[in-house]
């Protein structure tokens, strides 16, 4: 992928999007409409994908037919809201590898700190797709991608619903070589660190927690 962000306008990725944003919007229609807007987002993020061929036989006759090449991908999900977006990919990939990181933010370092990484092997001759609804400050997705660059990724991708301005900043100094595609490039950030205009928590509005 060519920018390093990327804004998916699509008029059904933008509908859905308000749907999600709207404080009245039920739990079980969040969870339903964030795994309808990550099948979108998906295709949008899995452009560009190497292709090859292979001989298959149609009713009519055989030809040489597109299919992917190499390792299947790997889809990694930044713990717990990542886990939102990586059930509807999955219905769209379901022959992708799944991985889960996970961290939380030190409440007095403001710094993220690991408890669980588990990735699947050879991330080296995989694309890695990290997905995550929110880039809000970027810290947290920023010390993802550098776990998944020491456990060997070198093709990465992020896919986030709503990026911040300051998040897309912080990620491109830190990992310029990582696209970013998201639905929407919201305002700033408030005093609490979260998307304004936003949706709020994606990861209570999505499990019913506060």
């Amino acid at each position: 992928m060519k920018n390093h962000l990327t804004v998916v306008d699509h008029p059904l990725v933008q509908h859905k999007l308000t749907l999600m944003r709207e404080k009245g919007t039920s739990t079980a229609v969040f969870r339903q409409l964030l795994r309808e807007i990550s099948q979108l987002l998906a295709y949008e993020v899995t452009r560009e994908l190497p292709m090859t061929t292979r001989k298959v036989e149609t009713p009519l006759q055989e030809m040489d037919a597109p299919v992917l090449a190499g390792r299947k991908l790997a889809l990694v999900s930044i713990l717990r809201a990542g886990n939102g977006l990586l059930d509807g990919m999955l219905e769209l990939i379901p022959s992708a590898r799944v991985g889960f990181v996970g961290l939380y933010r030190d409440e007095e370092t403001l710094k993220p700190v690991q408890y669980y990484f588990k990735v699947p092997t050879e991330l080296n001759d995989r694309l890695v797709i990290a997905v995550d609804p929110m880039l809000a400050t970027g810290n947290s997705s920023a010390a993802a991608i550098d776990l998944l660059k020491e456990a060997g990724a070198t093709d990465i991708r992020f896919l986030c619903l709503l990026a911040a301005p300051e998040g897309v900043a912080r990620m491109k100094e830190a990992h310029p070589d990582v696209p970013i595609v998201t639905a929407a490039l919201d305002e700033r950030l408030n005093e609490k660190g979260y998307i304004v205009p936003g949706l709020g928590d994606a990861g209570d509005r999505m499990f019913g927690t506060k």
